[in-house]
């Protein structure tokens, strides 16, 4: 062992990130990753709409997307982290910084080794895995879909040596670096379609067929932008002093760490299968249902999730600290108060939301994707997705809130169960309304089992007699009535706005036609919504209020 890379991990190791900067930056860097990733979006359905070949490609890289998150993703956060951080805790000696060192050259090449082998499976087998996803009577669909499939499965390698660098960067509580990778990701494959496609389509004239070439091109750039991530987080991994490299396959199976790291995936990945059995059945029944499903739920969700993204994740992660500090203590009416207040913010934002977007869901999907690719007829398959999806958003919005309630006691089996049982109804309803709804039933079926996955959750709350979960249910049933309510009275004077809206700026550019409508509508609904909070004096308003005020007085 040389000394220099001792010396250089001793001075590395001293140093102590703001764990309060690294969140704020984190935050800011997942929130640009959530309006990337819908512009992306964006660009997919400017190209491909919501034909065939967009379809093709949202199951191509669904496949080894899917495989990233049951194996990388849930590796590296409940394997991977915790036993590298117990090997951190002895690396001050010689001998323990050695032993880090080869449980990190052990684990880079299991992790190399392992995907390569899955990637080589995947390439081969993709022709057969195709047609549980797709109507088998378009063979030209098929064909088209394992060709993209075989071209993005190489990225599970290059994403899973990404999540490797991340663990290691995380478990020095180093956060941005990763934080930034999706932002880069999104911006690449964004990029290289547009890039790429005008190049593959410079003499076609045939509109599916341009499909096609831009469903390759983007296809092309997932891998560029796995590879990015990967390569960009090295020289900070290189930084921190833990530099790695490929060991022999006898030491990467026998080390004492990646032993470890194996049995603690094993368990986990039971578990993390019946969830991601969801997306497969749910995928496959779209893929089957007709033309566009498949893309349409894919745009729809991703208008959702940026939603979710900016406040229901965001509170999520603000009041577990505070929830674990009150139950480590013992302080269960604090712990109730605090809890039922995270629920009526979620109540406060997420159902006007709802209302709002029933109401102008197809402004919002035709001002966001419309497009020469993106017509009529994709603008009323989406709507009709977002329609039953948007419907349960305070349900999914409330169990980002709910869970943190059991990681604060310790208890991570209880939401694990939640979800796992929430996902069994997904897969009955999807069976049962996929044939009337198409995607729109598919979409119900995630509605109804988040709302079953919220009555599990509280269920199981209920087991805990030190909390007074019937106070939580009360008053969260009954201040959500109330935001009904309020928000149902301000749709009302919103709803003939919107008519006179529409009527004046229908002959302008899309941005004008939409977004004006869409811009006046809610600043009416809003200022409503507001005003009658104002008028009963609302508990939540009222804290915010305060809130500001305060330190505005600072």
């Amino acid at each position: 062992m040389k000394n220099t890379d001792y010396s250089e991990k001793k001075s590395t190791s001293n140093k102590n990130p703001s764990l309060l900067a690294s969140g704020l930056a984190l935050s800011f860097f997942t929130l640009c990753s959530r309006i990337l990733g819908l512009v992306r979006e964006m660009t997919k359905a400017s190209f491909l709409g919501t034909t065939k070949f967009a379809d093709a490609f949202g199951i191509a890289f669904m496949i080894p997307n899917l495989l990233r998150r049951l194996f990388a993703e849930n590796s590296i956060s409940v394997a991977f982290i915790p036993t590298f951080k117990h090997y951190l805790e002895d690396s001050s000696s010689r001998e323990g910084y050695q032993s880090t060192k080869d449980f990190l050259n052990a684990t880079l090449t299991l992790i190399s080794f392992c995907t390569t082998i899955v990637v080589i499976i995947g390439i081969v087998v993709a022709p057969f895995l195709v047609p549980i996803f797709l109507d088998s009577k378009d063979s030209e669909l098929l064909r088209e879909t394992a060709f993209l499939t075989r071209i993005m499965f190489p990225y599970l390698f290059v994403i899973s040596v990404a999540a490797f660098f991340q663990g290691i960067l995380n478990g020095v509580k180093i956060f941005s670096p990763s934080g930034f990778t999706p932002v880069l990701f999104n911006t690449i494959v964004i990029s290289v379609t547009y890039i790429l496609t005008p190049i593959l389509t410079k003499s076609i004239t045939d509109a599916e067929l341009r499909a096609c070439f831009a469903a390759r091109a983007m296809a092309v750039g997932v891998i560029l932008g796995g590879c990015v991530q990967a390569i960009f987080q090295l020289p900070f991994v290189i930084k921190t002093g833990w530099k790695c490299h490929f060991t022999s396959l006898k030491k990467a199976f026998s080390n004492p760490g990646t032993k470890k790291v194996i049995s603690l995936i094993v368990p986990t990945i039971l578990g993390m299968a019946a969830y991601q059995l969801n997306d497969v059945v749910s995928t496959a029944l779209a893929g089957k249902a007709g033309t566009g499903i498949v893309s349409s739920l894919q745009y729809s969700l991703r208008l959702q999730e940026l939603i979710l993204g900016i406040f229901a994740v965001s509170i999520g992660t603000v009041i577990l600290p505070d929830l674990s500090g009150l139950a480590k203590s013992e302080q269960w009416k604090e712990f109730n108060n605090l809890l039922t207040q995270a629920i009526k913010i979620i109540a406060l934002i997420s159902i006007p939301v709802t209302f709002y977007s029933l109401l102008n869901g197809k402004e919002i999907i035709s001002l966001v994707y419309k497009s020469k690719s993106f017509d009529d007829k994709s603008v009323s398959l989406t709507l009709n997705a977002f329609t039953w999806h948007i419907v349960g958003l305070f349900f999914i919005a409330m169990n980002r809130v709910v869970s943190p309630a059991f990681y604060a006691q310790g208890n991570t089996k209880s939401p694990a169960l939640a979800g796992i049982l929430g996902f069994v109804f997904n897969i009955l309803f999807a069976i049962l309304f996929v044939s009337p709804l198409k995607g729109g039933g598919i979409a119900l079926a995630l509605s109804l089992a988040s709302f079953a996955n919220s009555v599990f959750l509280f269920a199981f709350l209920r087991k805990n007699k030190s909390i007074n979960i019937n106070s939580v249910i009360k008053g969260s049933i009954l201040y959500a009535s109330k935001i009904i309510v309020f928000s149902a009275i301000a749709l009302i004077p919103t709803f003939f706005v919107k008519n006179l809206c529409i009527s004046a700026f229908s002959n302008y550019n899309r941005i004008i036609c939409y977004g004006m409508p869409l811009l006046l509508t809610f600043f009416t609904f809003a200022s409503i919504g507001i005003l009658l909070l104002l008028i009963t004096k609302d508990s939540i308003v009222k804290s915010i209020v305060l809130t500001v005020k305060r330190r505005l007085s600072k």
